[in-house]
């Protein structure tokens, strides 16, 4: 057993977020974490490091388990570089190696009564050496650089100069080297792309400890988990499920079925019992009427009261079964949130919108893009991949004129309402609240925008007055994706759509994006939605983009 948690419970005001969360990681434990955005995941992460305090409860590692974590934002480092990172992260393995020197030379000198202490010691060194790769160190730092696509770096560089991508990744490959054996990842595949998550996907396939991973990636949550916990978004509890994401999917949609037939059968009950009780007191007042012709005054009276008896016991026994069922009810299925994500634009009536001649983009001394040529039309399907750092989201940003060109043109027809998703949310006032942040630029009364929120599917009237201080990434995502759809866009351009999004928004949203009347092009490595997605697939490496035929579905399937 490597972590307990018990009744662990916090709330920020008003906002109750976790309700009495108790469970067990066990080493071996490949643990998918999911629930709606802003349900508490990356709170309860937070909270097991010690990085928020809990209001009620108690969370222990066993004796002698380090637990790791990878925060959903890394930080900047600044004033540091990838070697000071990695020298920090192995410093426990030098460590290590140390004691087992001092170790071997005080066995050396060590007298009878003295050695099985010193044996043990340097046993329980030598064991945590072996199983955290110290032998093997140097060829593990190679291979996790090289699997997380970041052997091209030098050492030398300062972390404040990487992109948020690289650092990401920095962030994961120190984790891995320190080999913790609890691991607690929020969104580790976010700035992945397709080879690094598929060697991470076979490195924690073979990892000695436990693993608790915030996920939305489909594919990653298949192919690494044995067990889910989702935490619900009305009770603020954990519930486990067997399995990897596929058995928990089907696990809901059953567990929810049963839930409503239940339900409905106990509400047919009630119904049934409430109209007994109706009837039996409408009898009673008929026979009452209807006395026997002609019968004396006193069996007259013995009927009534042989009637009354009769009908007294049919009420009473509905009266107590609904007492019964009262005392413990079958809640009725809370609504599920429906997200009607569409976007109003109408197609363009143009042939051609985009136009990109000749592109070329440099970062000092490294050319990123060359001679890049892509023509889109009025129906275009693009899914843009290509390894980290290849340059793809700076393309989106010269398209956008948020980066200056170093040559070539880019052409875009008049009429075309371009709608932008950046890959990471934006950096928005956290003073101010989701309906101010929403309205923002646009004319209309309160009451429009909030219906249009609501109406998205994508927030609840209590969450109009939140601040945006108070909103995970992935609420803020959601609220980047209202703002997008406020502006009826023609044409769309989405960087890492799927990022931050949580499973329950998420296939509503790509139906949205499947049913857009205009061009989209879109970046992604999530290789479940660009099998759904399908279209042309353009990679970019190396500074050129090259068209790859029919191999969106291929991608998402083989990868």
């Amino acid at each position: 057993m490597l972590l307990t948690v018990r009744g662990l419970t916090k709330a920020y005001g008003a906002f109750q977020v976790l309700q009495s969360i108790s469970f067990v990681v066990n080493a071996g434990d490949r643990i998918g974490l999911v629930g709606p955005n802003g349900v508490g995941k990356s709170t309860l992460l937070r909270l097991l490091m010690g990085r928020e305090e809990a209001d009620a409860g108690m969370f222990a590692c066993a004796p002698s388990v380090e637990p790791g974590y990878l925060p959903q934002s890394t930080p900047d480092f600044y004033g540091r570089t990838i070697q000071d990172l990695i020298l920090e992260a192995v410093g426990h393995l030098r460590q290590l190696e140390e004691a087992m020197r001092r170790l071997e030379h005080e066995m050396s000198a060590a007298n009878e009564e003295q050695l099985p202490e010193l044996l043990e010691a340097y046993s329980h060194a030598l064991t945590r050496f072996q199983d955290a790769g110290g032998y093997d160190l140097d060829h593990r730092i190679d291979a996790i650089m090289d699997g997380l696509r970041l052997a091209y770096l030098p050492r030398e560089r300062e972390v404040a100069t990487l992109s948020g991508g690289e650092r990401a990744r920095l962030g994961l490959a120190t984790l891995l080297l320190r080999s913790p054996d609890l691991l607690l990842l929020d969104e580790p595949t976010n700035h992945l792309d397709f080879a690094s998550m598929g060697w991470l996907e076979s490195y924690l396939a073979e990892y000695r400890g436990g693993i608790l991973a915030v996920s939305h990636d489909r594919q990653f949550l298949n192919r690494t988990a044995n067990r889910i916990f989702e935490l619900d978004e009305h009770s603020h509890q954990l519930k486990e499920y067997t399995g990897n994401y596929d058995a928990y999917s089907a696990s809901k949609v059953a567990e929810r079925l049963k839930w409503e037939e239940e339900y409905e059968r106990q509400q047919e009950e009630i119904r049934d019992l409430h109209k007994q009780v109706k009837d039996a007191a409408s009898h009673a007042r008929r026979n009452y009427r209807a006395n026997p012709k002609g019968a004396t005054r006193h069996a007259k009276f013995y009927y009534e009261q042989s009637t009354q008896r009769t009908q007294s016991r049919t009420i009473k026994v509905a009266e107590v079964q609904l007492a019964r069922i009262e005392e413990d009810p079958i809640p009725r299925p809370p609504e599920i949130l429906r997200v009607n994500s569409h976007f109003q634009g109408e197609a363009i009536q143009s042939r051609e919108v985009l136009r990109l001649q000749g592109i070329s983009k440099r970062w000092g001394e490294r050319e990123v893009l060359r001679d890049v040529e892509l023509n889109v039309s009025s129906d275009a399907r693009i899914v843009l991949v290509g390894p980290n750092g290849a340059g793809k989201s700076t393309l989106f940003k010269l398209m956008m004129g948020l980066e200056q060109l170093d040559g070539g043109t880019i052409g875009i027809v008049p009429g075309a309402r371009i709608g932008y998703l950046p890959q990471d949310p934006e950096d928005l006032d956290p003073h101010k609240t989701v309906l101010e942040t929403y309205r923002y630029g646009q004319i209309g009364y309160e009451g429009e925008f909030v219906g249009r929120l609501i109406g998205y599917g994508l927030f609840r009237l209590e969450d109009m007055q939140k601040r945006i201080g108070q909103l995970s990434l992935g609420q803020r995502r959601k609220l980047e994706i209202a703002r997008l759809m406020a502006q009826e866009p023609n044409v769309l351009l989405l960087d890492e759509p799927t990022n931050y999004i949580s499973l329950d928004v998420l296939e509503a949203f790509e139906a949205a994006i499947l049913a857009f009347p205009g061009p989209v092009l879109v970046i992604s490595h999530d290789r479940w939605f660009i099998q759904r997605f399908g279209g042309a697939c353009w990679e970019l490496d190396q500074g050129r983009l090259v068209k790859r035929e029919n191999e969106g579905q291929q991608i998402g399937e083989t990868v």
